[in-house]
C-alpha cells in the first residue's frame, strides 16, 4: 500500500508524458488529509541543489504541508530562477485543486539534469492525478512506480506500530552518495505527532540509513526525504518506538535502494571496528565503499 497504508492519505500516480518512456506512469501526488498537516523534511547538501529542493525547503520550514507532488522524466535542476518558478506554478496548481495556499504543496522532480519541464504536461498531470486520487493499496502503488527512473521495481514499505501505522515509498539506484542518494522519499504516518519531533526522528533515521549507502559515489541535486503526518489514528506514539519506527522505514527502503543499484550485482556491508569515534568510523567506511577497486575485485 505503500504512501496509503498510514491513515488519512490519498495518493494516485498517473501518466503525464513528462518521461521519454511512452506508457509510463511519472507523475505522482500524495495528499493529506489530516486532521493533522505536519511535515518534516531532509534534504540533498548539494550547493547546485534543484529548483524544486529550494521550493520545498521553504515548505517545510514551518512544519506543515497539505500535500506533495513528485514527478519523474526531468529534474528540473541547473535550469536557474525559470526552474523554480515551474515548481511554484506546479504547487500553486496543486494548491488550488486541494482548497490550500502554495506553500503547503511541496514539490519534488527526479530525472535528467539541465533541462526544464514541459510545464503544460506536468499542470495537466497534477489534475489528472488530483481526480485519481484513492486511500486504496493500488493508489499507493501507482505513486510508488510513478516515481521511478531507473529503477528496475517499485521500494516501499508499510509498518505497524502501537496503534498507528507508517507507510513509504522511494525511488533511487544511482548516484547514491556520500550524502542521501539520488533519492525522492515520501514516509507517511497516521500517529499524533508534532513536526518537532518527526524532524528529529527523520533526520536521526536518514543519517543511519540513506546517509550510509553508496552505489557509485555521486551526489545528486534533488535528493528529498519527506515525513508526513495526519493524526487520524489518533493515538500518540511513544516517543523511542516512534523514533525506532522512522529508523526502521529509513532502514528498509535504502536496503531496496542497494539491491536495485544500477550495474550492482553484489551487496556489501562494511563494519568499522576500533575507531577512535563515530565520526572517523563513518569516514574510513566511505572510503571503503567509495573505492573502486573494492567494487571490481
Amino acid at each position: 500500500m505503500s504512501v496509503t497504508f498510514a491513515k488519512g492519505f490519498r495518493a494516485a500516480g498517473v501518466e503525464a508524458g513528462i518521461s521519454a518512456v511512452d506508457g509510463k506512469k511519472d507523475l505522482a501526488l500524495v495528499v493529506n488529509d489530516g486532521p493533522l498537516d505536519a511535515m518534516a523534511g531532509v534534504f540533498t547538501p548539494n550547493r547546485f541543489c534543484a529548483a524544486p529542493v529550494q521550493w520545498t525547503r521553504g515548505v517545510v520550514a514551518d512544519g506543515h504541508a497539505k500535500a506533495v507532488i513528485l514527478n519523474s522524466g526531468g529534474a528540473n535542476a541547473c535550469t536557474g530562477q525559470a526552474g523554480y518558478d515551474q515548481s511554484a506554478a506546479t504547487a500553486a496548481t496543486v494548491a488550488e485543486l486541494l482548497g490550500c495556499t502554495p506553500e503547503d504543496v511541496a514539490v519534488c522532480s527526479t530525472g535528467l539534469i539541465g533541462e526544464l519541464l514541459p510545464l503544460d504536461n506536468v499542470l495537466a498531470g497534477a489534475a489528472a492525478a488530483h481526480a485519481a486520487l484513492a486511500d486504496t493499496a493500488q493508489a499507493g502503488a501507482d505513486a510508488s512506480h510513478a516515481i521511478m527512473t531507473t529503477d528496475t521495481k517499485p521500494k516501499t514499505v508499510e509498518i505497524e506500530g502501537n496503534g498507528y501505522r507508517i507507510g513509504g515509498m522511494v525511488k533511487g539506484s544511482g548516484m547514491i552518495a556520500p550524502q542521501l542518494a539520488t533519492m525522492l522519499c515520501v514516509i507517511t504516518t497516521d500517529a499524533v505527532v508534532t513536526a518537532g519531533q518527526m524532524q528529529a526522528a527523520l533526520a536521526v533515521g536518514v543519517d543511519t540509513s540513506f546517509n550510509r549507502i553508496d552505489v557509485d559515489g555521486c551526489m545528486s541535486t534533488n535528493d528529498t526525504v519527506l515525513l508526513m503526518a495526519s493524526g487520524a489514528s489518533g493515538v500518540e506514539p511513544d516517543p523511542d518506538e516512534f523514533n525506532a519506527l522512522v529508523a526502521q522505514a529509513c532502514a528498509a527502503l535504502a536496503r531496496q535502494i542497494i539491491g536495485d543499484g544500477e550495474g550492482a550485482s553484489h551487496d556489501v556491508r562494511i563494519t568499522v571496528a576500533g575507531a577512535t569515534s563515530e565520526d572517523a568510523a563513518l569516514a574510513c567506511g566511505r572510503a571503503v565503499a567509495a573505492s573502486n577497486l573494492l567494487k571490481c575485485a
